[in-house]
Order: structure tokens, then sequence, then C-alpha cells
């Protein structure tokens, strides 16, 4: 089972909604986490609506900092996937170690109005499931670290 590290600055939207969706569509295959550099500290209550629509089990999900992963007890990370849309001007956090590093952007819905939100939420939710499932449709679990490297970043490439 590979470890993967979802990170953001925020920890209440995307990075949230990626940890869920490579959790539940990858078989076991993959034990996903996500944090931030600079938590918000509450998961963005459109994340909560949007995965509970779709089916996920939400009772786990929380803001957190990436601190709780760089205690000596935490999970060894496999992967370090960042979902922050650098052409927006946010500034991606950087993991630290030798755990191979991808970066799949989408703009931060929780940015948007209010009025916006469905709209904002179910189109990162999208691009973040399709990206998802172009990469568990590899064998994650076989891959050594450059073949680990060449799927997420191609699937971090999928619109």
């Amino acid at each position: 089972m590979l470890n993967i590290l979802v990170l953001c600055t925020g920890n209440s939207a995307r990075s949230i909604l990626l940890e869920a969706i490579l959790n539940a569509q990858s078989g076991g295959a993959v034990k996903a986490y996500s944090a931030g550099s600079q938590p918000a500290g509450a998961v963005h209550p459109q994340s909560l609506i949007l995965l509970s629509r779709e089916g996920y089990d939400v009772s786990e999900a929380r803001s957190k900092s990436w601190d709780a992963f760089a205690v000596a007890d935490a999970p060894k990370m496999d992967a370090v996937i960042t979902v922050c849309a650098s052409a927006a001007g946010e500034t991606c956090p950087y993991w630290p170690g030798s755990p191979v590093t991808a970066h799949w952007g989408v703009d931060d819905p929780a940015a948007a109005t209010e009025e916006n939100w469905d709209s904002a939420f179910n189109t990162a939710y999208a691009i973040l499931k399709r990206r998802a499932e172009a990469f568990l449709a590899q064998p994650v679990e076989t891959m050594d670290s450059a073949a680990l490297k060449a799927a997420l970043d191609a699937a971090g490439a999928v619109e």
C-alpha cells in the first residue's frame, strides 16, 4: 500500500477532496492523508456537502497542519501531491525528504463567492477525480519511484 500525502495551504477544500477520492477509489492500494502548511482549522462546509452527496464518508475529515506528518511516529509517505493552483499566485507547500512529489494544481474553490461554491467545488472535484482515476488505473502498488513519479505527473496533466 502506498502512503500519499496531499498538501495545500489551507487543507479545507482541494486536499480534502483528493484525500477522500484516493482512499475511496484505490481499492486499498493507497492510503491518502491531507494537510496544509497554514491549515484553515476547519474543512470548508461545501467540501463536506459535496463529498457527502457523492457518497464519501466525511466523519474523519479535518483540516490539519502538515506538522502532524513530520513527527517520528507519523506514517512514512511514498508520495506527496500538491494541489495548489500556482498559476493563481498561491504558494504551494514544499515537503522535505525523499518521497516522490507531483503537482496537481487546481483553482481553489473556497476562493469563490458563496453563490458560486457549488460550481467551483464541482469543477475542482471533477478534475481531481479524473486525475485520481488516471493514476489509479496504473499498477501503483508495484511501481518503483521513477515509474510512480511518471504516473503521478501524467495524471496531474489530465484536465
